[in-house]
Formats: structure tokens, C-alpha cells, sequence
């Protein structure tokens, strides 16, 4: 983004942007039982098409699960913004539809909809860490930290741990409990466990009617798949050079929730698949807007569609940064950061 192009955002404030995008809160319940059968629909069809494509060859059936970890995608972003209370008027209703979506999406809605509000109320806070956030350390801190304390560090941040090792250990293993939230009373509980059992019985119908294979070949292809888009969107929607973090008085919840999140610009299949959850500055800013408001509010302003632009090439880089320097307020490498303060 150019400095004429922050100029233009900086015209508003955030809490000024707050006020004005209210007026996109309301969702359609037509438009959102639309969005939720043209997703659910064709991740049906596609489950139904791999299965019946086992019997002709098992690199086909594990090709259409690839494909359908997409459609999971979005069912989960659907699920995101039950959890918002923004899909549909009656929460009654949009909570019920995300416990079903989190039986396909290995989420305990309950569970998944608290930490992730802790996320929005605390996200680019440095005083406030460890629920909802991919771990970031300050260059002071990773510099206090003894050898074995780097080390772990680097291998948390690395790319085959962030986006290879850590999507299946979330949603297979530590979805499983509500961890964060262990004592803060049985309805995460319930909502787990409940969520776990309904896992247990369509694995079980699905050995049943067809042994270990379509758990070997579809859903596991599916659900990892779609895992690890998920821990890539969730990462670079965050993790990029100019991102925000303060902390003390200098942080504010809309500031960080503008300044903090990409606006990550993503070809319009993408798009779609990915329920538009690029336009994250924008949500943070309003998460009660559902997703498919959230392209009319960049037509109808101009300066929130220049802001935190991120492209695909962009988003590369953002994997080889991994400490915010407080300092320049950015985030910067590792090698940067010994190049600039020396080694810890």
C-alpha cells in the first residue's frame, strides 16, 4: 500500500468506521440459506462422486477429496459467522448450524465461538496473548529466552510446523478437548464432547458401510486439507510486515482491528471458496457483517478497499517473518533481527 494510500484511510478513524459500516449488519435469511446449500450441496455431491470413485481408482477418490477440502472451507467460514451471530437473525437458528457444521469441520462450535471472541477483543495486544493468536514474540522476548526456549520457538514458527504438523494436530487432536476453557464450566464440555461423539458416529456408519477406506482416502484427504487452508488464511489475515501490535494504553481494539488485519486480495474463485474472509480488516472492524455484505462495503468505499492490501505474492514473504520488532513496529525475520540487535 502506497503512503497516499494510507493518507486516504486514515481520512476516518476506526471507531468512525465502526458507526458507518452498522448499516451492513442485517443479514438476508434468503441470501444466507442460499450461501449454506450452494456449499453444502456440492460438498455433498462431491463426497457421494469420491466415494463411488473408489471403485475405479483410489488417486481419483483422493483427487475430489482434495477438491471437496475446499467446499469444507467455506462451510467452516459459514460456521465462522454463525458464530458472530451474523448469518442469520434467530440465534437460536445459527446456533444450530454451526453445531452441525462442527461435526463436518471437527469444531466444537461452542468452544471454538468463545476463544475465537477472545481473539477479536484481544487481537494486537502484547499484554493479552495465547488464546486465538498464532504465537508471536516480541525481538526482546525470543532474545530472553534460554537456547532450548529459541529453539522451540523456531520450530513453532516454521513452515512445515505451521502449516504441515499443526493443521491435523488442531482439528484432529486438539479439538477434541476445550482446552483454554477447561474449567470455565461444563457447557464447553458438553459442547466438545458432544461434538466428539458425533464425529465418533459418522466414522463409525462410514467404516461400516465401506471399511477403513473412504476414511483413508476421502475424509481424511478432505478434512486435512481444508485444515491446512484454514491455518493458512487465519495466518496471513494477521501475520504480515506492517500488522499491528501495542500494548498498555497504546493499544485499541478498532485500531488493531483495522491496522492489525490484511485485506488479503485473492482471485474470485478463491474468494468465494474462501466466503470472502480476505475483507478481514473489515470484519474485525464489524464481525456482526455477514460475509457476503462484505464486497459491497469495499464498492461503496473506495479507502477501505486500498487498506492493508495483501496480494498472493505477498503472502509468501510473510512465512520468513516471525518477531515483532517494537522498535519499528513491523514484523521482521529472524535473520533480520540478529542483524539488527546481534544475537540473543
Amino acid at each position: 500500500m502506497t503512503s497516499s494510500d494510507t493518507m486516504q484511510v486514515q481520512v476516518r478513524s476506526a471507531k468512525d468506521w465502526v458507526r458507518i459500516l452498522a448499516r451492513y449488519r442485517e443479514p438476508s435469511t434468503a441470501r444466507s440459506i442460499l450461501e449454506l446449500l450452494v456449499t453444502l450441496v456440492p460438498f455433498t455431491l462431491l463426497w457421494v462422486l469420491a466415494w463411488a470413485a473408489m471403485s475405479i481408482s483410489s488417486w481419483l477418490a483422493v483427487g475430489i477429496a482434495i477438491l471437496n477440502g475446499f467446499f469444507l472451507v467455506r462451510l467452516f467460514c459459514i460456521q465462522h459467522d454463525c458464530g458472530h451471530a451474523s448469518f442469520f437473525h434467530s440465534r437460536r437458528v445459527q446456533d444450530w448450524v454451526g453445531r452441525c457444521l462442527g461435526v463436518l469441520t471437527l469444531t466444537p462450535y461452542d468452544v471454538w465461538r468463545r476463544t475465537h471472541s477472545l481473539h477479536h477483543a484481544q487481537h494486537g495486544n502484547l499484554d493479552q496473548r495465547g488464546i486465538g493468536d498464532v504465537l508471536t514474540l516480541t525481538v526482546a522476548e525470543y532474545q530472553a529466552r534460554s537456547r532450548l526456549g529459541r529453539l522451540m520457538y523456531r520450530l513453532y514458527r516454521h513452515p512445515v510446523v505451521l502449516f504441515g504438523v499443526g493443521p491435523g494436530y488442531l482439528f484432529l487432536l486438539q479439538n477434541r478437548l476445550p482446552l483454554g476453557l477447561m474449567a470455565a464450566g461444563r457447557r464447553y464440555w458438553v459442547s466438545a464432547m458432544g461434538t466428539n461423539a458425533m464425529i465418533a458416529l459418522v466414522l463409525a456408519v462410514m467404516i461400516w458401510l465401506g471399511g477403513m477406506k473412504p476414511v483413508l482416502l476421502i475424509y481424511l484427504p478432505t478434512v486435512l486439507v481444508a485444515a491446512t487452508i484454514g491455518m493458512w488464511l487465519f495466518y496471513v489475515q494477521h501475520q504480515f510486515e506492517d500488522t499491528h501490535w501495542a500494548k498498555g494504553d497504546a493499544w485499541q481494539v478498532h485500531e488493531a482491528a483495522l491496522a492489525g488485519s490484511s485485506h488479503y486480495v485473492l482471485p474470485a474463485p478463491l474468494r468465494w471458496l474462501s466466503a470472502n474472509i480476505g475483507i478481514h480488516h473489515v470484519h474485525h472492524l464489524y464481525s456482526r457483517i455477514p460475509f457476503y455484505r462484505l464486497p459491497q462495503i469495499l464498492d461503496d468505499h473506495a479507502e477501505l478497499a486500498v487498506a492493508q492490501r495483501l496480494t498472493l505474492r505477498e503472502s509468501l514473504r510473510s512465512v520468513n517473518l516471525h518477531l515483532w520488532d517494537d522498535k519499528l513496529n513491523r514484523l521482521t525475520s529472524f535473520r533480520e533481527a540478529k542483524r539488527r540487535y546481534g544475537p540473543a
